[in-house]
């Protein structure tokens, strides 16, 4: 697995264009599969229902954000800042809590 995909939704991300992310958001799903996006800061980003499988978030700054319908199958989030995040409710806990402290990949329950 390669985490070095671009495009333009990652480009948005890195840069802070949050304004140009959500806009366009709000007519297709944000696909950041497989996207490095450590250190980024993506608070106030639309990420409700973004493909975020994959991605490899450590660091970043998430504070606030609503992924509850995201797709985080497969993404890590260690050491990020996770405060305030609204996860889906098929990510367990645990699924999260080993992610943020020790890097694992993030399983989702009853996906396919």
């Amino acid at each position: 697995m390669s985490l070095v995909r671009e495009g333009e939704w990652v480009y948005m991300l890195r840069e802070g264009m949050i304004g140009d992310f959500n806009r366009r958001a709000e007519n297709e799903k944000p696909d950041l599969s497989e996207a490095d996006l450590h250190m980024v800061d993506m608070r106030k980003a639309n990420l409700k229902q973004a493909n975020l499988r994959g991605a490899y978030l450590r660091n970043a700054d998430m504070r606030a954000l609503d992924l509850s319908q995201a797709d985080m199958d497969g993404a890590s989030i260690h050491d990020a800042n996770i405060s305030g995040v609204l996860f889906p409710r098929d990510l367990p806990a645990r699924e999260i809590l080993l992610s943020v402290s020790h890097g694992t990949r993030m399983r989702v329950h009853g996906r396919t």
